[in-house]
């Protein structure tokens, strides 16, 4: 039995209980969590804006060190620091063979209908997984596509932020935008994700990196990550100052919040041709679009779920920015917290005044 935040009920915050895992099976690992993020992704499911099958334990952006591996799983082994990635992938359809992984459905990933689930409680009762791996537990159970081994040098609370917020921000530049050095950018919003894609741009060389925020301390924060200029989205002339600033509008806008109107913002900022990549989580009923104008400017508009990661290969790339003083991942966390203060971290991240708060295990 290990300890877990469990969801019981949307709206009600996280229960801490405890949790059994089943062993293994050929292509799972069994993982000793040392950090895991809180992600807004999992604020979503929690307060409900997303559905989800309950009870829950919720977490996904996770590094631990790997305790057991099933019979098959050749790419870990036990004792390897791992870092783990929601977008699972199976290696064999559509989507990984055309190199688009991160659209992979990850069905072979998951364990059949005729199988024992791999988290229970007492009673035997199961316990679902949050995006195949429910993080928020001392220990994972996953598919051995779902995590990656990394330089053991690398820390493993800063390792932890690498998974989700890191992932999708440098890979919406490095693998979405595939930016070319001296473009400008735009990110609106400047969370974990957001500060993550300010820092990516920096290292891509870009020539503008435009940081929108309405919170002053964040827009701060992006200058430290590498933003040449950060703008109040909420004020009247923002949009204006920025197409002045890039003669026309920015090559890229990102929007990194998962909001209309950070999404509608992005849209706004483009130059004739630019192209504005979604990467928050919006609301089931948005819609953002394009007007005549746009389309006739060439411009482009689409979304990159996990930055249309390649995590086998993006990951320890990241983690040998962070070595190399790169990647600067020590600005991006605000805070260390046990288990018993997650609900504390997720009111945090509700008020929107801090960066990344890491759940650190013992």
């Amino acid at each position: 039995m290990v300890r877990a935040a469990i969801l019981e009920k949307p709206g009600e915050g996280l229960t801490i209980g405890e949790i059994q895992l089943a062993d293994p099976m050929p292509h799972e690992v069994l993982i000793d969590v040392k950090a895991c993020g809180l992600c807004h992704s999992d604020l979503h499911f929690i307060d409900g804006a997303y559905p989800h099958a309950l009870p829950l334990v919720p977490g996904h952006e996770a590094a631990g060190v790997v305790r057991a591996v099933g019979s098959e799983v050749r790419t870990v082994k036990p004792g390897d620091h791992v870092v783990t990635c929601l977008s699972a992938f199976c290696g064999h359809c559509e989507f990984c063979v055309t190199g688009r992984m991160a659209l992979c459905l990850g069905g072979d990933t998951r364990r059949g209908k005729g199988d024992p689930v791999r988290l229970t409680r007492d009673g035997g009762e199961p316990v679902h997984q949050l995006l195949n791996l429910s993080a928020f537990a001392e220990r994972m159970l996953i598919h051995e596509h779902a995590c990656v081994a990394i330089d053991k040098e690398m820390p493993l609370d800063r390792a932890a932020v690498l998974g989700c917020a890191v992932t999708t921000g440098a890979g919406a530049v490095f693998n979405a935008c595939e930016l070319t050095p001296g473009e400008d950018v735009a990110v609106v919003g400047c969370g974990g994700v957001g500060l993550a894609t300010v820092n990516a741009a920096r290292i891509a060389g870009a020539g503008k990196v435009i940081a929108l925020d309405p919170l002053p301390e964040k827009r701060e924060l992006a200058k430290v990550l590498g933003a040449t200029h950060a703008f109040d989205p909420t004020a009247d002339d923002t949009a204006k100052e920025i197409a002045a600033l890039t003669s026309g509008g920015v090559h890229y806008a990102i929007e990194a919040v998962g909001r209309q109107a950070s999404a509608d913002m992005a849209v706004k900022l483009l130059r004739r041709g630019g192209t504005a990549v979604i990467l928050g989580m919006m609301p089931l009923d948005c819609k953002v679009g394009l007007g005549a104008l746009d389309l006739l400017g060439g411009k482009k508009l689409q979304g990159a779920i996990m930055g249309f990661n390649h995590f086998p290969v993006d990951l320890p790339r990241l983690v040998d920015f962070y070595m190399r003083g790169l990647l600067d991942l020590d600005t991006i966390i605000a805070e260390r917290i046990s288990l018993e203060q997650i609900n504390e971290g997720f009111d945090k991240m509700r008020d929107g005044h801090s960066a990344r708060s890491i759940v650190v295990f013992d």
